[in-house]
């Protein structure tokens, strides 16, 4: 018996019940504990900047920012509603996209993603309050290919500002995504105009609307209604643009500047208006509402001068809350006398793709 195997025998460390027996574990198996209870899942996660493993909960309780290189994880839209606003109503849940060209698997795509995300598609729209202001709201979700904008989500965004033009709210949008969602096709580029149209009748009214652009911000949507708003916050290190930084090297045959279409660099040349943290943009949101929105008297002195005959009457004033009705309602009635969508080209594509208000006018269940 050589040196080696002396080694081996003397030294042989004692497998515990963790460990079990010499076979590998199959790849993504849990063992049991010790005591029979399960492993809990995501103990910790690997920063994707770093490589450096963070508890989930010291990741979860300094705001997605790994305390190590400070990589800003991305957020699920519900999360950063929750960390941003209060006393959140979702609006227009129960909109959902379809299969406009019937797209290969993508019918089943969008089932598992609804499955594992529990989002119909990739943006949460509602009110809430931010810094005791009123607010009209929407949030895009990575998890849900991306945030990237197919009819579903276009509709959505176009409801969103209607809703809060009839209501004169203020408008904060937390966008990312990879831009219009290819499955979609042509009904996916639509969105862009029709999103803008909502945005513009938005501020045509003197309402404000604050962007806040998150990593990603690309495509079809950095070319709409992200860059649209009066006032564009960005997060650090943010990707933002349209084409991607690979494709425009592949294209010009050039080397571009370090950072170019990070939220920095954007700065830089004055389509960002200011980077926030994270930890800081709840307080800047609601500084920023504050400072926009106006004194209940002078709301009182600007109905008393308004003349008798341009006032509405209290019974043709929208209700308080109707939880987009009334938007929906107003869309209902750019609905042609002989019953056809005002939105030809998305009906013409799929019957599914019109929007949620044609359908109502139609009598359609949209459920």
């Amino acid at each position: 018996m050589n040196f080696e195997d002396l080694k081996k025998f003397f030294f042989r460390k004692p497998k515990n019940a963790l460990e079990g027996s010499d076979e590998a574990a199959p790849a993504g198996a849990r063992q049991p504990a010790q005591n029979g209870a399960a492993i809990p899942e995501k103990l910790a996660e690997k920063c994707e900047k770093c490589g450096q493993i963070i508890l989930s909960d010291e990741l979860r309780d300094n705001f997605g920012i790994c305390p190590k290189c400070g990589h800003y994880k991305k957020l699920d839209a519900r999360a950063r509603i929750a960390l941003c606003a209060e006393n959140f109503i979702e609006l227009f849940a129960e909109v959902e996209g379809g299969n406009p060209l019937d797209f290969p698997g993508y019918d089943e795509k969008l089932a598992s993603l609804r499955s594992k995300t529990g989002e119909k598609d990739a943006v949460v729209c509602g009110t809430a309050f931010i810094g005791g202001v009123e607010v009209a709201l929407f949030s895009m979700d990575h998890r849900f290919q991306m945030g990237s904008m197919g009819h579903a989500v276009g509709e959505k965004i176009t409801a969103v500002f209607e809703y809060a033009t009839e209501r004169r709210l203020p408008v904060v949008g937390f966008v990312l995504s990879g831009g219009a969602r290819m499955q979609e096709g042509i009904v996916s580029l639509m969105q862009m105009a029709k999103t803008s149209a909502a945005v513009a009748k938005h501020g045509e009214a003197g309402l404000l609307y604050i962007a806040v652009l998150t990593d990603p911000t690309t495509g079809g949507v950095s070319a709409s209604f992200a860059f649209e708003a009066d006032i564009i916050l960005a997060e650090q290190g943010a990707l933002i643009g349209f084409a991607g930084p690979r494709v425009i090297e592949q294209t010009i045959r050039q080397k571009l500047p370090a950072g170019f279409q990070r939220a920095e660099f954007l700065q830089t040349k004055g389509f960002v208006d200011r980077i926030v943290g994270r930890k800081e943009m709840p307080s800047l949101l609601a500084s920023l509402l504050q400072l926009h929105a106006a004194p209940a008297s002078e709301q009182t002195l600007a109905a008393e001068q308004t003349p008798a005959s341009e006032q509405t009457p209290a019974a043709e004033q929208a209700p308080a809350a109707d939880h987009g009705g009334a938007a929906a309602e107003k869309r209902a009635a750019s609905v042609a006398p002989d019953g056809a969508p005002a939105d030809k080209f998305a009906a013409a594509a799929d019957p599914s793709a019109a929007s949620v208000a044609d359908k109502r006018a139609a009598g359609e269940e949209t459920a």
